[in-house]
């Protein structure tokens, strides 16, 4: 059973771990042909705290790492406008050319029809992928500030050798204060090929599993990132599909105990628009589905899963059970998917709205 620690002894719910980027997307266009670009904010692990505060209303911070310059400000005005914290932000001062640190930046198509989304990186030398053991005071953020959950995930760990090293060190740290850690393996092969690819994006995430007490991903991620197989899956959500996933699950927990939730989401992808949506989590033995939607309707996917890796922490932090949690995530996860860019516009009152089985009827 997840121990969370009382809100009152505690300055934040919710602090991520990570890289935050400028997103450039060129909305209904190509990148390769907009001479326009509208800008956001967005990372992996940093989407789930913003989900936190500006859709759950929890008390959020990130840690992350920026270049000193009008990029890195943009980038934390952003952020502050999300509402989350900002004091942790580690500065580096900017060499002018970006030749020794700078700022990610991350340019996106959404996909459309027959039209994948796309995603192209630009994320070399970032401050925070130089981000080193020591560099950030831990045993004030989860010791004398308190944390009741750490979220951090595998594409913070595939920056470098040394931003695993910090995920380590800060996931030490937090299990010493009694904060619940959680994980999203998040297996993008672009960020592991340079470093060596699949194999050691095992020995890094198997290394950190060990830290662990909820775990979060997808098919492709539980494959690359710790080394579980899955049989029997197609591009529908079919109950062969589902069982299969169940029993990957359950291989997970069998080899690490540490855990005590497993979720992933369930994808069926038949357009860039047009997906089958669904999830699944494994707790105290059993497990839970969340309500399947297919054919969902989605403007941006980009974000998805940090929206309901947010939804699920909002209901173990409220004292939900594993059901009402998995479909708090799935919820907020598709209609996160209903807007642009990395992060949620959503409420939890429309989240609620969903889960009774509300409609799409005009709301006046």
């Amino acid at each position: 059973m997840l121990k969370i620690k009382n809100k009152k002894e505690c300055d934040f719910d919710i602090c991520s771990l990570g890289e935050v980027m400028l997103r450039l997307d060129p909305g209904e266009g190509r990148i390769r042909t907009t001479r326009h670009f509208k800008a956001w904010e967005g990372g992996g692990e940093y989407n789930v705290a913003r989900g936190l505060r500006k859709c759950f209303n929890q008390r959020g911070m990130v840690v992350t790492s920026f270049a000193d310059n009008e990029i890195g400000h943009l980038v934390e005005d952003c952020i502050m406008q999300g509402g989350i914290e900002t004091k942790y932000i580690k500065w580096v001062p900017y060499d002018g050319l970006g030749q020794k640190v700078r700022n990610g930046l991350n340019f996106t198509e959404r996909g459309f029809g027959v039209r994948g989304a796309q995603g192209v990186s630009d994320r070399g030398n970032t401050a925070i992928s130089q981000i080193k053991p020591g560099d950030i005071n831990w045993e004030e953020i989860f010791g004398k500030r308190g944390v009741r959950w750490f979220h951090t995930g595998g594409i913070f760990a595939a920056l470098s050798d040394s931003t695993a090293e910090v995920a380590e060190e800060a996931m030490t740290i937090a299990r010493k204060h009694g904060t619940i850690i959680s994980y999203d393996l998040n297996y993008r092969p672009s960020l592991w090929k340079s470093i060596g690819g699949i194999e050691k994006a095992q020995l890094v995430n198997k290394r950190l599993a060990k830290f662990v007490d909820v775990m979060i991903g997808n098919e492709e991620d539980f494959t690359a990132c710790l080394g579980l197989s899955i049989e029997g899956t197609d591009d529908n959500l079919t109950n062969l599909e589902i069982d299969s996933f169940k029993n990957m699950i359950s291989n997970a927990v069998e080899m690490y105990p540490n855990f005590q939730a497993v979720a992933t989401t369930l994808r069926g992808v038949k357009t860039a628009t047009i997906n089958d949506w669904g999830a699944v989590c494994w707790y105290e033995g059993n497990f839970h589905e969340a309500i399947h939607r297919p054919n969902l309707e989605i403007m941006d996917r980009v974000g998805g899963g940090d929206s309901f890796a947010s939804g699920l922490i909002y209901g173990f932090l409220t004292g939900q059970n594993a059901d009402k949690a998995v479909n708090y995530g799935a919820a907020h996860g598709a209609l996160a998917m209903t807007t642009p860019g990395d992060t949620t516009m959503a409420t939890v009152k429309e989240v609620e709205k969903l889960l009774a089985g509300a409609g799409a009827r005009v709301d006046r």
